[in-house]
């Protein structure tokens, strides 16, 4: 199974960085997982609506650009589905069952992802009603992606 996780904007925390490092490594022994970044445009504080949605359909055209055909698209968006650790890697495990071998997280930018993005989606994901900085959110997901991996072999770790 190959994972990528496609990203708005650069990382600059180092403490993210190393976090980010550590778990995508653990991943080797499971699955080849790819972090890509695209760039983000600036947003100045006070934008209109037209602004932030013409900012969200420049950053989404950068994502969508990067897809793969073939990949089984997952958005986080906060009005998506919300599921337990269990519940995650027994999606991951029926999307291979289904031959599912590419997987495409996106992440977006500060200002969500574009329709047109969420349109490509297959599903959303959510992972709180609560607003994470996009940042973190790489962290959060590459992490419970390890959860799942560990929960579907039945290895120690998740508790």
């Amino acid at each position: 199974m190959n994972i990528s996780i496609l990203t708005v904007g650069k990382l600059k925390e180092k403490y993210l960085k190393q976090g980010i490092d550590e778990y995508t490594k653990r991943l080797g022994a499971y699955v080849k997982i790819t972090i890509t970044e695209v760039p983000d445009e600036k947003a100045p504080e006070n934008l209109s609506q037209e602004d932030m949605r013409i900012i969200k359909q420049k950053e989404g055209e950068r994502l969508l650009s990067k897809i793969p055909q073939d990949a089984h698209v997952i958005a986080l968006a906060i009005d998506g589905q919300m599921q337990t650790s269990e519940q995650l890697a027994a999606n991951l495990n029926q999307l291979a069952l289904h031959g599912k071998s590419k997987i495409c997280y996106v992440i977006g930018g500060s200002l969500g992802l574009s329709d047109e993005v969420l349109k490509r989606a297959n599903e959303k994901l959510s992972f709180s009603k609560m607003t994470f900085p996009h940042q973190l959110m790489r962290l959060i997901l590459v992490e419970q992606v390890y959860r799942g991996f560990r929960i579907m072999r039945g290895e120690p770790y998740h508790k």
